[in-house]
């Protein structure tokens, strides 16, 4: 069923850009970290660059969520890409034509977090477009193959590229990818019907999504739930590059190789979460795969093997991108097309900021301590996304009541 969803001309125009895009964004992720670490030996400063990240996407994440429940989503995201291609090659000229300066670094890692930004919300609400509800599972585990494609072939080839050319470069790279995946969006045809068209200011129509999800709390809780191992994965980001250097004693190939076999995993993922959870129900899915990525992190605060290290990266990929398409197969289908980039946009924000908060304590914590350690806030935010799973799922109606209220909109 899985393969059947790219006989689907759109879908596989759209499917063909998420990996180009991921591979953009993963590259540049990867290379950003390790320069920084390369260079200056901080972990708190690569905690500190993931900071970054995330505050950029936070203040423009209202702004992207109302932009894309108003606008043609398609033309928002390829004038969006547009843009981002322009900052990215002028930033990669002034890092090739000058030494190193940390200041680029952190100006680029602004860029990607507002590249990411646009891209959870805008390709998120346009994959709604494009399917049906009975179409929603299938096609979330097709778009993490592509997701995961494109970050395991970043993280395999971010390091190598980084030794052999360089960070600027690979800036250079990232602008090409973008492009090529813009390409890609001009090939899907469809007629928009779910924008809102609204006048009203990006600030009231950002309170009715807020209202939307406050009136709906129950899914509100769920949706905080869902992004919890996507902030798992970021500070998986800035563990991994002190791990490897202090405990592993690596270099920027094992901490690709690392990047790539959690890519694996989420690449396996998208081809049996489908399959699993028609032998098992949601919550019963959801919640022992958190636990069991509990249990596997656990490891590594104990473990000082390069082997053990591909396992986990690859188990936890595994892991981590099943909950993702089931929570947002569900999403989607419990969200009202009109309110989706709005709703998509609150939880980014909160993601967002969680990353930021954390991330301070996390560098710090590895700087003063041990690497390893960081693996133990990873266990707690993964146990938080589990408590708040199974608070959400107490109630049996759940889904169904908000699937009633979707059509009655």
């Amino acid at each position: 069923m899985v393969i059947q969803m790219l006989k689907l001309k759109n879908f596989r125009w759209f499917f063909l850009s998420e990996i180009f895009c991921c591979f953009a964004i993963g590259t540049g992720t990867v290379g950003a970290n390790w320069v920084l670490m390369d260079k200056t030996g901080s972990a708190q400063l690569v905690g500190l660059l993931l900071t970054t990240n995330v505050l950029a996407g936070f203040i423009a994440s209202p702004i992207i969520g109302v932009l894309t429940d108003r606008f043609n989503r398609k033309s928002l995201l390829l004038t969006l890409y547009t843009i981002q291609i322009v900052l990215l090659i002028f930033l990669a000229v002034l890092i090739i034509s000058n030494d190193f300066y940390v200041l680029y670094v952190f100006l680029f890692t602004i860029i990607n977090g507002l590249g990411w930004t646009t891209y959870m919300a805008t390709s998120r609400s346009l994959m709604q477009e494009l399917l049906t509800d009975e179409q929603y599972v299938e096609g979330n585990a097709i778009v993490e193959i592509s997701l995961q494609v494109g970050m395991f072939t970043a993280g395999a080839a971010s390091g190598v590229l980084y030794e052999f050319i360089g960070f600027g470069w690979l800036l250079m790279l990232n602008a090409a990818a973008i492009f090529i995946s813009s390409l890609c969006l001009v090939g899907i045809r469809y007629y928009p019907t779910s924008t809102s068209g609204s006048h009203s200011s990006i600030v009231q129509e950002f309170r009715a999504g807020i209202s939307y999800l406050k009136k709906e709390y129950w899914l509100l809780i769920f949706g905080i739930a869902s992004i919890l191992p996507a902030v798992s994965t970021m500070l998986f980001n800035v563990v991994l590059p002190g791990y490897v250097t202090e405990i592993i004693k690596g270099n920027s190939i094992v901490f690709g190789l690392s990047d790539m076999f959690y890519g694996i995993g989420g690449f396996v993922s998208g081809f049996i979460a489908s399959r699993i959870i028609r032998i098992m129900s949601y919550r019963a899915a959801i919640s022992s795969t958190f636990l069991f990525s509990i249990l596997i992190l656990g490891s590594l605060v104990f473990s000082e093997n390069a082997w053990i290290l591909f396992g986990v990266c690859l188990l936890f990929g595994m892991g981590n991108s099943s909950l993702r398409i089931w929570m947002n197969a569900r999403i989607m289908e419990c969200v009202p097309k009109a309110f989706l980039g709005r709703a998509i946009a609150v939880w980014t924000s909160i993601s967002f900021l969680l990353q930021a908060v954390l991330s301070i304590g996390l560098g710090q914590l590895m700087d003063q301590t041990s690497a390893n350690l960081g693996f133990a806030w990873l266990t707690i935010v993964m146990a938080l996304g589990l408590s708040l799973a199974v608070y959400s799922n107490r109630k049996e109606s759940l889904f169904k009541h908000v699937i009633e209220l979707k059509k009655g909109l």
